[in-house]
């Protein structure tokens, strides 16, 4: 596998290495990798301020230390999201200047209670509103398999740190994908938690109605599992806290969607993978549950809309609230605001009358299925300038997301979690992904299925992390 942040966390714990040296490791990687555009922001000093202060804890405290999951591991956080103290996020738009930096949200405080040490925020389109990470504003975040090739949006700078090994784990954030699709653009395990699961205060304001919610991108299902227990819970928040589930993984029923409609075909090749995956998890004894797209159609046509209504409005209500002068965002980000201005309140409220009963159609088929295994991507990651933000047409904007991840949105719009992996390798050597849906607070079950798929060992990263001994 080459390594991930638990592997990290273990080598400093048992004085392989030091926090600062794991850190210096990582500032030498982002100097070799600077092509890849992974990183728009960068503090070397609060990075090694921060190792310096993990290393001294390690010596003078061990068992406080010890109990911290990544301790000393080196991380970054999201040009969108958090916000994370110090750090100043300007949503990849040149509307915000890089001063300052808000007290840490709560999010920010339980990853630092883990044991992380940030040093930068990573690359996000504008917004957040591609999934691509190409801001005007620069840099144009590659893919690490290939940078020619997009590395997703909108935490594609995230993604291309971790796969690329300047990082083991980076924080992300999903609003119609933006966990998932970078992280099958980059070979990495994506979750979007149940709504609910994960605070968003004090603020509460990167929600967008319920459909965004924070975690990660990771170099296996287990640092998924682990930064997922230590975050989640608690979040005080509009949603209630998902309890936890004990779940019975004996025989289950794995419902197995391997069409996305005549309108957003997904390539063979992709297909074939999460039938693969499907056919290992029969070989466990789970019954296989055909699928129809006729099922998801709908819900899928309206999840897009729900997304579409959901962000343009906010973008209307922030730029008026902020007082920005949207006349210099991008082009596309300014006909998404003018959207928003312009659509009518029984408009958003008939929208958002229909994400709740896409929630109720998925829970119709949990009655037939435990999980649905489904693609993740329709297509090999695209050539980077594939999603343009340098025009005003939304609708194209759109279609063009929803081409390249048809599914993508539903998770968002539903409030139910969703899990990517890598399940094998292209023609072209880059990750073939899938996707697995649950119901609301069955991660513990989207995790083992994961690991059960991660164990066939058909990818392995490219690169290895920054700073761990061989």
């Amino acid at each position: 596998m080459k390594g991930d942040a638990t592997d990290l966390a273990a080598a400093i714990r048992h004085g392989k290495l030091s926090a600062a040296e794991a850190m210096q490791a990582s500032l030498e990687a982002d100097v070799l990798q600077e092509p890849l555009g992974a990183i728009a922001y960068l503090d070397a000093a609060m990075g090694l301020a921060s190792a310096d202060d993990r290393d001294n804890e390690r010596r003078s405290e061990p068992d406080r230390f010890a109990a911290r999951p990544f301790g000393g591991v080196p991380t970054l956080a999201k040009d969108l999201g958090g916000p994370f103290a110090g750090l100043p996020v300007t949503a990849g738009s040149g509307l915000f200047e890089r001063k300052g930096g808000e007290a840490d949200s709560d999010l920010a405080a339980r990853f630092r209670e883990a044991g992380f040490c940030l040093f930068g925020l990573t690359t996000s389109p504008e917004f957040g509103l591609s999934l691509a990470s190409e801001p005007a504003i620069g840099p144009v975040g590659r893919n690490p398999l290939d940078p020619t090739r997009t590395a997703g949006g909108s935490s594609g700078g995230a993604a291309a740190a971790v796969a690329a090994g300047i990082v083991a784990i980076a924080h992300a954030t999903d609003a119609g994908g933006s966990i998932r699709v970078p992280a099958a653009c980059c070979g990495l395990v994506g979750m979007k938690p149940t709504r609910g699961a994960i605070p968003g205060g004090p603020s509460f304001g990167n929600h967008l109605a319920g459909i965004a919610s924070e975690l990660a991108v990771c170099r296996s299902v287990r640092d998924t599992a682990v930064i997922l227990d230590w975050l989640s819970g608690n979040s005080r928040g509009p949603f209630a806290d998902p309890s936890p589930l004990h779940i019975g993984n004996g025989c289950l029923r794995i419902g197995l969607l391997t069409d996305t409609g005549a309108a957003y075909p997904t390539e063979g090749d992709r297909l074939a993978a999460v039938e693969d995956a499907a056919r290992a998890l029969e070989n466990d004894g789970h019954v296989i549950v055909p699928l129809s797209w006729a099922e998801f159609e709908w819900s899928v046509t309206a999840s897009g809309r729900a997304f579409a209504d959901i962000v343009s409005v906010n973008l209307a209500a922030l730029m008026k609230a902020a007082a920005l002068d949207e006349s210099r965002a991008e082009p596309l980000t300014q006909a998404f605001t003018a959207r928003g201005r312009a659509l009518p309140a029984t408009s958003l409220w008939n929208t958002l009358n229909d994400a709740v009963l896409v929630s109720h159609k998925l829970w119709t088929l949990f009655d037939r299925v435990d999980c649905i295994l489904m693609p993740m991507l329709s297509s090999v990651p695209l050539a980077i300038g594939s999603f343009p933000s340098d025009h005003a047409d939304t609708d194209l904007h759109l279609g063009r997301m929803t081409a390249f991840a048809p599914l993508a949105c539903l998770a968002n719009i539903s409030g139910f979690p969703a899990l990517t992996l890598p399940f094998g390798r292209d023609e072209h050597a880059m990750p073939l992904p899938v996707q697995i849906m649950a119901p609301m607070g069955h991660e513990p079950r989207l995790l083992s299925l994961a690991a059960r798929l991660e164990a066939e060992g058909r990818w392995q990263h490219r690169f290895p992390v920054a700073g761990l001994p061989s």
